[in-house]
């Protein structure tokens, strides 16, 4: 079986190393922190987070892993917290409880939700989920920040919950996060910071001398409210694992759900989770203590380092700039040159053995590609460097990707409403995603359509696009019938 599970690791990007600069975060720091991490979870993988009152361990790890946060990121002593299962979960929560905080205490009915558009996708989640009205504003073209007099003219008596990014993720800007909860406090609004892929770096960043200036953004700053910080990313914990810390428990008591109205055992949840591992938990109280707060410091100075040096080195490859002046570890490359396409410079790279993200264009932002730099870059910044030289070169001389102006004519007729399985499945095979269950090897073709598509008809093709990689039962049950397995005790057969 662990045979097996190599076998179809073997396609996937690598999650060591440095060269995937997306979702994954490596410390660097070797096989004794995985070993810890891994043996906590494995201690604990029986016991179920649902109830704390049969699991008191729960309790203790959760405690001091917010009380951890908490100091980190500014919090007081009425500072209270939540552990999730990732940022997404955490967004989710942080909007459900404005929802009801501004019902119970403004009774507002029909919220609305006021975020930049740089805000993170998980905001929208929240909206749609939860029945928010999204007020998204525009930011400015140089700095990829709000304006905080845009802000202050979007708040109203229906607004719910007003957001800011630390850093957000397309361009890793910091927003002006006291001006903004500064409104948001003058108009009796909660304010919530995202600083899931910022907040457990930027707090040891600003002590290094060497590190550009970091605005205040943490719970220290007056109308913050709430805040999410994910330990899968820069705290290097296990995949999992992320805190929404609250001003006060006042404030985190209208995200709980209690139910107590069937015959069952009385239901209390902290998380949108019932039953929930409490691995990732024990994991990240495990990777904190062991990093501890000096090896911390030592990672951001890792990661800061690298990713000045590829700021400062993506700016001297002809075509190619940094965007905005992020202060911290991602850093979004655009391009000033025509015949230079960056969807196609991160194809070209990925077969130079680096995975950057490409981001489609938006709201007239320019299309980029992210690069999320972690401390196991350190000392490779050249080596990315030149193959970024290299992948620029050769985009120019394959051109840029260009959507079929046929087929973006033709969609912008499409009522993405109306649209059936079988016409689904006929315009993504005219995109060149058609049926087998695979993505093209190029996506830049694709990535240049999308971005042309009409936001409302993208949104309905994209679950298409990946529910296509997803087989059947039936036909997943046939093929396991087909193939030849181990005989008793559990021994494999070889073929």
């Amino acid at each position: 079986m662990l045979a097996d599970l190599a076998a179809l690791r073997a396609a996937d990007l690598p999650v060591h190393g440095g060269r995937t600069l997306a979702y994954v975060y490596d410390s660097g720091l070797g096989a004794e922190t995985a070993a810890l991490a891994e043996a906590a979870y494995a201690s604990v993988a029986g016991v179920n987070g649902l109830d704390m009152t049969a699991f008191p361990s729960v309790v203790a790890l959760e405690n001091e892993v917010v009380g951890t946060t908490a100091r980190l990121l500014g919090g007081t002593a009425d500072t209270v917290g939540t552990v999730t299962s990732g940022g997404t979960e955490s967004v989710l929560l942080a909007v459900l409880t404005a929802r009801e905080h501004a019902r119970a205490t403004r009774s507002v009915t029909n919220p609305q939700l006021v975020l930049p558009v740089t805000a993170h996708a998980a905001f929208h989640k929240a909206a749609h989920l939860f029945g928010l009205e999204t007020v998204a504003l525009p930011v400015d073209g140089r700095t990829f920040t709000p304006d905080p007099a845009a802000v202050a003219a979007a708040l109203g008596e229906r607004t719910a919950l007003v957001v800011a990014s630390a850093p957000s993720y397309a361009h890793g800007v910091v927003d002006p996060v006291a001006e903004i909860a500064g409104l948001a406090a003058g108009r009796g609004v909660l304010c919530h910071v995202d600083a899931c892929i910022g907040g457990w770096l930027l707090p040891y960043a600003r002590r290094l001398p060497e590190a550009a200036p970091v605005a205040d953004f943490d719970l220290s700053v007056p109308g913050v409210t709430s805040l999410s910080v994910d330990l899968h990313k820069y705290a290097y914990t296990p995949k999992g694992a992320s805190v929404l810390l609250f001003r006060d428990a006042e404030l985190r008591r209208h995200g709980y759900f209690a139910c107590a109205a069937w015959p069952g055992y009385p239901v209390v949840n902290a998380t949108l989770q019932g039953t929930k591992s409490a691995g990732p938990l024990a994991a990240a109280w495990a990777v904190l203590r062991h990093i501890g707060d000096a090896g911390y410091e030592e990672l951001a100075r890792r990661t800061v380092r690298t990713a000045r040096a590829l700021r400062v080195g993506v700016d001297a490859i002809p075509g190619l700039r940094v965007l905005g002046d992020p202060p911290g570890s991602l850093l979004a490359v655009a391009s000033d040159d025509a015949k230079l396409d960056v969807f196609v410079l991160a194809d070209c790279l990925r077969a130079h053995g680096w995975y950057v993200q490409p981001q489609p264009g938006y709201a007239g932002l320019p299309r980029t590609v992210h690069l999320t730099v972690t401390a196991a870059a350190d000392g490779k910044a050249p080596e990315l460097l030149a193959a970024l030289a290299s992948a620029a070169a050769e985009a120019r001389t394959l051109g840029p990707a260009v959507a079929d102006g046929q087929l973006v004519e033709a969609a912008a007729l499409v009522d993405p409403a109306a649209l059936g399985a079988a016409d689904s499945a006929a315009l993504l095979d005219l995109a060149g995603i058609g049926a087998g269950g695979s993505l093209p090897e190029r996506m830049a073709p694709v990535l240049a359509l999308l971005e042309q598509l009409p936001t409302a008809l993208a949104e309905r093709l994209l679950p298409d696009v990946i529910g296509g990689l997803f087989r059947p039962a039936a036909e997943i049950r046939a093929t396991r019938q087909a193939a030849p397995r181990g005989g008793s005790g559990g021994h494999t057969a070889q073929s």
